[in-house]
């Protein structure tokens, strides 16, 4: 089938790609020529594995496009997929200006019928408005419906999560978009889940938000284990032989970051109590993650009598290895506390380096400082004390002997549990984790 897809991000460009993989043709919208140019060339605006290398393959094989001219992808487009983004607005609730922006366009450019297939995490009832809006400007007398088709991706496994999905969730309102979508996802070869339009909107938050109560829950409990003497890592590990909790998202840690938990949580809050209910448990794990972001800085300030004039070792900045992504990472709220207290920080991530010095360039930032460097072990090397706030190979693969043997004092925060705290102790390192 012919397929447009509006938006080049996660969402966006890791459906074309895939949607191309399957064998249907396939066009990318972007407004950004620059960046259009750039994936014409196999190169991905988003690091992500395996992506370049479907793009480069399907780009070859004729089956996948990109271009700026929206008029001309969604002109006799059978469907149009739209995976822009709708970040979060100071109140919590979603922007959905790129929606709106992007549904017009449609409206104004389709000439057969087409089916409008909406990616994005929106909130429940969004398409509804959407389909309307698109009516409301609709040039061409064609039909044209509405079908919601949320994406479960995760960053660091965005192509395999699609390829191999555990499920597929459509949400339409008549056979013939749900025939075409189902149409769509065949050579998928995989379960699709057939629901009404707000179904689909509210199945993507709900479970979105119960993964994030599951992360905070656990946070929460560390917190508790620490208090109590018990290890979170061996409450955990009982807990996961239970099906009904599964042992996937109990490992706690500095909170959850990135596009979706954080946003999606606030977004459904803010929902709730546009309609008048309190949405308790998902305001709980909010507030849990914003707590749980800074506590080892705070740990480590009563430790310390100040990080002024100190090297802060500082092992990974993106919110999740895997990943270039920065949305909300615990490395955005506590690089700014150590600068603001003078630090002089050295920094090692292998991906996401060069995005977080656009936040934070190289050299003095107020009272501190920041330097980003090649390796884990340059960053350690004379260091006062390590933070540790994203698990990649590389700070894995590092021996507690390491720390002693590099750092001045051999003083460890690890945000995410990955070394033993015996072996800590073993190499004389003063070694402070999470609910252990």
């Amino acid at each position: 089938m012919k397929i447009a897809v509006a938006g080049t991000g996660y969402v966006g460009l890791v459906a074309g790609v895939c949607f191309a993989e399957v064998g249907h043709e396939v066009v990318c919208v972007d407004i950004d020529e620059a960046k259009v140019k750039k994936m014409k060339k196999g190169i991905s605006p988003i690091f992500e594995e395996g992506l370049e290398e479907l793009m480069r393959k399907n780009y070859k094989a004729g089956r996948l496009d990109y271009t700026v001219d929206f008029k001309a992808a969604y002109r006799k487009a059978d469907a149009v997929f739209i995976g822009v983004g709708t970040p979060e607005q100071p109140d919590g609730s979603a922007n959905l200006s790129h929606i709106a922006t992007v549904a017009r366009q449609i409206a104004e450019s389709v000439e057969k019928d087409c089916l409008v297939v909406v990616k994005s995490t929106v909130p429940v009832g969004t398409n509804d408005k959407v389909e309307q809006f698109i009516h409301d400007f609709l040039i061409n007398d064609v039909k044209v419906e509405v079908a919601s088709n949320p994406e479960f991706l995760a960053q660091g496994s965005a192509v395999k999560d699609t390829l191999q999905a555990a499920r597929i969730i459509i949400g339409t309102e008549s056979k013939w978009a749900e025939d075409i979508l189902k149409k769509i996802y065949k050579p998928f070869k995989l379960p699709v889940v057939s629901v009404s339009r707000r179904s689909a909107e509210m199945i993507k938050y709900a479970s979105n938000d119960f993964l994030a109560l599951k992360i905070s829950y656990m946070n929460d409990i560390a917190n508790l284990c620490e208090l109590v003497g018990a290890d979170i890592q061996d409450v955990a590990k009982g807990m996961s032989f239970d099906e009904r909790i599964g042992s996937k998202f109990l490992n706690a840690g500095i909170g959850y970051g990135g596009s979706c938990f954080p946003k999606d949580t606030k977004a459904l809050e803010y929902l709730a109590k546009q309609h008048g209910y309190d949405l308790r448990t998902v305001t709980a794990a909010i507030g849990v993650n914003s707590v749980q972001k800074t506590l080892l800085f705070k740990k480590a300030s009563k430790r310390l009598i100040t990080f002024s004039g100190l090297k802060v070792a500082v092992l990974g900045l993106t919110f999740k290895p895997g990943t270039d992504d920065l949305r909300e990472a615990p490395s955005l709220d506590n690089i700014p506390l150590l600068l603001g207290q003078g630090a002089e920080i050295f920094a090692f991530d292998p991906v996401g380096a060069g995005h977080f010095a656009k936040k934070f360039p190289e050299g003095r930032n107020g009272k501190g400082s920041i330097s980003y460097v090649k390796d884990p072990e340059e960053a350690l090397k004379n260091a006062n004390v390590c933070f540790i706030f994203t698990e990649w190979d590389q700070v894995k693969k590092l021996r507690p002997k390491d720390f002693k043997k590099l750092m001045r004092t051999p003083l460890v925060y690890d945000g995410r549990n990955i070394f033993g705290i015996k072996d800590m102790i073993k190499a004389e390192v003063e070694y402070h984790s999470i609910g252990r």
